[in-house]
């Protein structure tokens, strides 16, 4: 199995309730994935993170190998999630490794 983890962090700029709305958008939309994209075996979205933490929202996901992994991120629906989060984020980090 493969996971897959991709942390960012909201824009500069925001209120705490712009932070939050926008952190809640992005969680629902890449949890939404799991109806359409079959590759995912297993997706959560973690926005409520300790103060220590250097990112604001993080992705881990889990699919059975590395051409599951490359469907899901040219699958189309995907693709269109991918485009609202890099409008409301400022940075990404990816970590792939196989469990």
């Amino acid at each position: 199995m493969l996971r897959h983890i991709v942390a960012w962090n909201l824009k500069d700029g925001l209120t705490d309730e712009e932070k939050r709305e926008h952190a809640e958008t992005i969680r629902s939309e890449l949890e939404a994935l799991t109806q359409c994209i079959d590759e995912i075996v297993e997706l959560h979205v973690h926005i409520d993170l300790l103060s220590s933490s250097d990112r604001d929202i993080v992705l881990d996901s889990l699919f059975k190998d590395e051409a599951a992994l490359a469907a899901y991120q040219v699958h189309p629906e995907h693709q269109r999630v991918a485009g609202v989060v890099k409008a409301l984020t400022q940075n990404r980090i990816c970590l792939d490794y196989f469990e």
